[in-house]
């Protein structure tokens, strides 16, 4: 008990310093609403922001990133479930790899032997978007752009970024984003343009301040956070927690957080809690979304229900609490 407060303790006295990063970047929020609207490629995000979730009204497709700070977490896992989950109820997705030079986006969908062009050709002008694009073959309406497994990630531009994706929330629904873990340039290229966040995390000490650490720089370090809320001005980018591995037995021993203690450090609402399956690790060798294992499956429900209340259903949490032991397992063991 002693160990779990002091974690959560200095934990909070961390997150406290959140307050000392850089003021958002307000000079081209001013200079914008004093004159006339930033001359965009892609959309100006205010666009998405006034639909009210009717599709319908939508002039572009909204831009999500997949983000944590710390490796290893399920990003990816989460981005290819996520996006094979919107593609599932009907609305086009493309996902994207931002992990220049260690893609494994590909892995994840089975779709590693269809990569011939991928993301830095796209930038380098060496073929076309659509000659890249890889249309799954079991999922109708979702897509991937694989990210370079031999180029450096200094090959990624803002420009040339916002005109990839400026042509993608053309063709789709939604442009799911996985991005690489950390604060260099893959990771800051896809948390620069995104509309929405999800920040994915462990129930550890260490994965929560890293993911602390991302909340902080899409929070002042995001186009939308350097726009404003001026005259032209738009939203702050929606960020929410997806909790992945997560074993309430072990949370109730207070061997790891709890769902509550995550909650309150990092100051955002729980989008998902993904409960530990071994069925993830078989999942990604066969190159099949655990999503697609369906409703039965706990991690695979869970998803669904990720991608439910993305979509703004209400829907409680579950894998949440320790299974009851039953009378004759509390007798033998």
């Amino acid at each position: 008990m002693m160990a779990s407060i002091t974690s959560s303790s200095i934990m909070k006295q961390q997150i406290n310093c959140r307050s000392l990063l850089p003021k958002q970047n307000r000079n081209f929020a001013t200079s914008s609403s004093s004159s006339s609207p930033h001359p965009f490629v892609l959309s100006h995000p205010s666009e998405v922001d006034h639909s009210g979730g009717d599709e319908t009204t939508k002039s572009r497709g909204r831009i999500i990133c997949i983000t944590s700070g710390k490796g290893g977490v399920g990003k990816t896992t989460s981005a290819a479930s996520f996006a094979t989950g919107l593609a599932q109820r009907g609305h086009t997705t493309c996902v994207v790899d931002f992990d220049i030079g260690l893609r494994n986006l590909d892995i994840h969908l089975g779709v590693e032997r269809r990569v011939i062009f991928d993301f830095v050709h796209v930038l380098s002008g060496e073929c076309t978007l659509s000659q890249a694009l890889i249309s799954d073959r079991k999922v109708k309406g979702l897509s991937m752009l694989a990210a370079s497994q031999t180029r450096d990630k200094e090959a990624l531009t803002i420009e040339g970024v916002e005109s990839v994706l400026d042509q993608l929330t053309e063709m789709f629904d939604y442009v799911v984003l996985d991005s690489p873990a950390g604060i260099e340039s893959g990771a800051r290229h896809a948390m620069y343009f995104c509309d929405d966040a999800i920040v994915v995390t462990n129930p550890e000490l260490s994965s929560c301040r890293d993911a602390d650490k991302m909340i902080g720089f899409v929070s002042s370090r995001s186009r939308r956070a350097e726009i404003g809320e001026g005259k032209y001005g738009c939203r702050a980018v929606s960020q929410t927690l997806l909790i992945t591995r997560y074993d309430p037995v072990r949370a109730e021993a207070e061997e790891s957080l709890a769902i509550t203690d995550m909650k309150d450090l990092l100051g955002l609402p729980v989008i998902g809690v993904i409960p530990e399956s071994k069925d993830v690790l078989t999942c990604t060798n066969i190159g099949k979304p655990i999503i697609s294992l369906g409703e039965e499956n706990p991690a695979a429900g869970a998803y669904m229900d990720m991608v439910d209340r993305y979509l703004g259903e209400e829907k409680e949490l579950r894998f949440t609490m320790p299974e009851p032991v039953s009378f004759f397992k509390r007798i033998f063991g």
